[in-house]
Protein backbone atom coordinates (compact mmCIF):
# COMPACT_ATOMS: atom_id res chain seq x y z
CA UNK A 1 0.00 0.00 0.00
CA UNK A 2 2.94 2.38 0.62
CA UNK A 3 3.44 1.78 -3.07
CA UNK A 4 -0.11 2.86 -4.28
CA UNK A 5 0.04 6.13 -2.17
CA UNK A 6 3.40 7.02 -3.31
CA UNK A 7 1.98 6.56 -6.84
CA UNK A 8 -1.11 8.84 -5.32
CA UNK A 9 1.37 11.64 -4.04
CA UNK A 10 3.22 11.63 -7.31
CA UNK A 11 -0.11 11.91 -9.36
CA UNK A 12 -1.34 14.71 -7.35
CA UNK A 13 1.79 17.16 -7.62
CA UNK A 14 2.27 16.31 -11.11
CA UNK A 15 -1.83 17.47 -11.24
CA UNK A 16 -0.69 21.06 -9.21
CA UNK A 17 2.15 21.18 -12.01
CA UNK A 18 -0.19 20.58 -14.80
CA UNK A 19 -2.51 22.70 -14.09
CA UNK A 20 0.03 25.64 -13.01
CA UNK A 21 1.55 25.75 -16.69
CA UNK A 22 -1.08 23.85 -18.69
CA UNK A 23 0.88 24.91 -21.84
CA UNK A 24 3.61 23.02 -20.88
CA UNK A 25 2.53 19.64 -20.32
CA UNK A 26 0.12 19.64 -23.40
CA UNK A 27 1.91 16.54 -24.77
CA UNK A 28 3.11 14.62 -21.86
CA UNK A 29 2.11 15.26 -18.30
CA UNK A 30 4.41 16.33 -15.61
CA UNK A 31 6.73 13.94 -13.48
CA UNK A 32 6.55 11.27 -16.18
CA UNK A 33 2.98 10.98 -16.11
CA UNK A 34 1.74 9.66 -19.58
CA UNK A 35 -1.99 8.88 -18.19
CA UNK A 36 -3.78 11.65 -16.47
CA UNK A 37 -7.62 9.63 -16.68
CA UNK A 38 -8.16 6.48 -14.83
CA UNK A 39 -9.04 4.68 -17.73
CA UNK A 40 -6.06 5.34 -19.79
CA UNK A 41 -4.01 4.40 -16.79
CA UNK A 42 -5.70 1.13 -16.79
CA UNK A 43 -5.41 0.64 -20.74
CA UNK A 44 -1.79 1.47 -20.91
CA UNK A 45 -0.78 -1.04 -17.77
CA UNK A 46 -3.10 -3.68 -18.88
CA UNK A 47 -1.99 -2.67 -22.94
CA UNK A 48 2.09 -3.13 -21.68
CA UNK A 49 1.30 -6.59 -19.91
CA UNK A 50 -0.76 -8.21 -23.11
CA UNK A 51 1.90 -7.08 -25.53
CA UNK A 52 4.68 -8.70 -22.81
CA UNK A 53 3.20 -12.02 -22.84
CA UNK A 54 2.97 -11.58 -19.04
CA UNK A 55 0.79 -14.17 -18.18
CA UNK A 56 1.89 -17.23 -20.02
CA UNK A 57 5.42 -16.66 -17.82
CA UNK A 58 3.89 -15.97 -14.36
CA UNK A 59 2.11 -19.13 -12.61
CA UNK A 60 0.89 -16.70 -9.55
CA UNK A 61 1.29 -13.08 -9.88
CA UNK A 62 2.94 -11.20 -6.79
CA UNK A 63 2.72 -8.05 -5.03
CA UNK A 64 6.16 -6.60 -7.14
CA UNK A 65 4.32 -7.68 -10.61
CA UNK A 66 0.97 -5.14 -9.49
CA UNK A 67 3.34 -2.78 -8.41
CA UNK A 68 4.67 -2.98 -11.93
CA UNK A 69 1.46 -3.02 -13.36
CA UNK A 70 0.61 0.05 -11.07
CA UNK A 71 3.95 1.77 -12.75
CA UNK A 72 3.89 0.95 -15.73
CA UNK A 73 0.13 2.67 -15.96
CA UNK A 74 1.79 5.94 -14.88
CA UNK A 75 4.79 5.87 -18.06
CA UNK A 76 3.65 3.31 -20.79
CA UNK A 77 1.72 4.82 -23.55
Amino acid sequence: MAFVWALVADRESAEALERADPKHYQLGGARNWQNGSISTFLGAAASYFDDADWASNTAQPSWRDLAEFLYLGKIHE
